[in-house]
């Protein structure tokens, strides 16, 4: 059965369940300094330059050590799964126009007190500096998020102008993006790009202290850092452990203060052993950003035919790869264009057209009519590429999605890339004919409809329709939220009935932590860093 809805949100706290559609705040207590965070990941990063990759490894990693001009707000007062926007190292900001914002900075903000910026001051002229690297490097697979921005100003040392080429009602979620980390041009100097490192040089809570590649990363609290009295931690320590079986070993052993996954999650298969051997574990509910697609070269056979797309859709299974899923065990819920988890904007599937709400019922007898209507009475036979750098459990995910295409006559020959190769080519849609990944790195729903604009690098299918890229544009430039909404309905139905790419299920995820970390609360996204700042260890 599957298991998702509103009703299934909920947080535990020492044997107790709080309902998670409300803010809940912890008791009062007064934090206490010092202590080491201790948390796992499953991969190392793919270097620290925020602008030269996309993987979310390195921008979990820079959220511990850099800061942005606003970021999403964190802490128990927040429900996971919203995202309310806060300044970062801006005080404030205006808008005197739809393509005009002005951002105010906090005084005081420096840099980490290392070699050849030695603790300065953060300016307006970082500020223009890092986001005019950020959209005139080569390679920046996130340029997208910013690319609205047609100039930006320094007015004075602590005032930043940015003029925007057109209106963009996502400009604020945008700069709250975990790929638009403030960086110092120094540092870009002293070392020609930012991979190393030695290049990580922020204004956040911490600083990186070691790097051993593939087994630590160790950090350490900036003493400089301008929220005064934080972070409360002494330090954060990262163990890279590819292993889900290791990890959790190594988490009820008590080598962990969070769950072992992404997002500090326990897999659900293990949660009854963990509650057992950790009295009063923390926990919450969610549904994760991150869901499986499938894109297909549409300018190639047979994928230029809608109904060889929509056969693959209705010959695979998101119910089975829920019900499977040592991370879901049946929880979890069907992922439209924009993933369930990015609540209102993403559209009920019984609100789709007929087509579309297809896609998500399995009926292999209907994709064989369909592969005989376009031509392929008897399938074809097509390379997939993917990783398994995501792990065992993602392995098994696409063990299910092939078994279930061959039981529609569709053959497959998986050809599997290395993660920083794969995250490098394969999702810019440099593949042969098809590939199925993850996808989920973004908390706003327009970041998920660039994959559809011609000429982004995340189009990776290809998709070339006019029609669409207008209501993409159109939604952009609408600041009613109600409208936007209904525009970005609009969008997703007609995805669904083109087929553009195919998508699963996002799993409903349980998040966990040690009774003794106070004031932490989990959410999607890559800023562990912002999570972890104010929370302290009561040990």
């Amino acid at each position: 059965m599957l298991k998702f809805g509103s009703a299934a949100l909920a947080v535990g706290v020492s044997g107790a369940t709080v309902d998670v559609l409300k803010p809940y705040r912890a008791a009062a207590q007064t934090p206490k300094r010092g202590g080491i965070f201790r948390i796992c990941s499953l991969l190392d990063p793919v270097g620290f330059d925020p602008h030269q990759t996309i993987a979310f490894t390195t921008m979990t990693m820079l959220s511990l050590t850099h800061s942005r001009l606003l970021k999403v707000k964190a802490g128990p007062s927040v429900r996971p799964g919203t995202y309310p926007i806060e300044t970062d190292v801006a005080e404030s900001w205006t808008r005197p126009n739809d393509t005009t914002y002005v951002f105010k900075l906090r005084r005081g903000v420096r840099w980490h007190p290392k070699p050849r910026v030695d603790g300065r001051e953060l300016t307006a002229d970082d500020v223009k500096y890092t986001y005019e690297r950020f959209l005139n490097i080569k390679g920046n697979g996130n340029r997208a998020t910013l690319e609205s921005v047609d100039k930006i100003e320094a007015l004075d040392r602590y005032t930043v102008k940015f003029t925007l080429k057109e209106p963009f009602a996502w400009f604020l979620d945008a700069l709250a993006s975990t790929s638009t980390w403030l960086v110092a041009k120094e540092a870009v100097e002293k070392f020609g790009d930012l991979k190393r490192a030695e290049a990580v040089i922020g204004t956040g809570p911490w600083m990186l202290e070691r790097y051993e590649p593939n087994v630590k990363l160790t950090f350490v609290r900036n003493p400089g850092y301008f929220v005064s009295g934080l972070p409360y931690a002494d330090g954060v320590e990262v163990v890279v452990d590819a292993d889900p079986s290791s990890r959790f070993a190594s988490w009820v052993a008590g080598k962990y203060d969070f769950g072992p996954e992404y997002q500090q999650v326990v897999r659900r298969i293990d949660l009854d052993v963990a509650k057992r051997r950790k009295p009063g574990l923390q926990t919450a509910e969610y549904v994760w950003f991150t869901g499986g697609y499938t894109a297909c070269k549409l300018d190639q056979d047979p994928f230029k035919d809608v109904r060889v797309r929509r056969a693959m859709g209705r010959a695979s299974n998101w119910r089975e790869f829920l019900e499977a899923s040592p991370f879901a065990l049946g929880h979890g819920a069907p992922n439209p264009a924009v993933p369930a988890a990015a609540g209102e904007w993403s559209i009920p599937i019984d609100q789709l057209p007929r087509e579309g709400r297809e896609l998500y019922d399995q009926d292999v007898p209907a994709a064989k009519r369909l592969l005989a209507e376009a031509g392929y009475p008897n399938g074809f036979k097509v390379p997939v590429e993917t990783t398994a750098g995501y792990g065992p459990d993602f392995m098994d995910r696409v063990q299910i999605l092939l078994k279930n295409w061959k039981a529609a006559g569709i053959e497959t020959e998986l050809k599997l890339k290395e993660y920083g190769a794969y995250i490098a080519s394969t999702v810019f849609g440099k593949f042969d004919k098809m590939t199925f990944g993850l996808r989920g790195g973004w908390i706003d729903a327009d970041s998920y409809l660039r994959a559809f604009v011609p000429g982004q690098p995340l189009n990776s299918a290809g998709v070339n329709d006019p029609k669409l890229t207008d209501m993409i544009q159109l939604q952009r430039r609408t600041f009613d939220v109600t409208k936007r909404r209904e525009i970005i309905y609009d969008i997703q139905r007609h995805i669904s009935q083109q087929a553009y790419y195919l998508y699963d299920a996002s799993q409903q995820v349980v998040s966990a932590w040690e009774p003794y970390v106070k004031n932490w609360s989990p959410n999607n996204g890559s800023d562990y860093g912002g999570r972890l700042m104010a929370a302290w260890l009561d040990r």
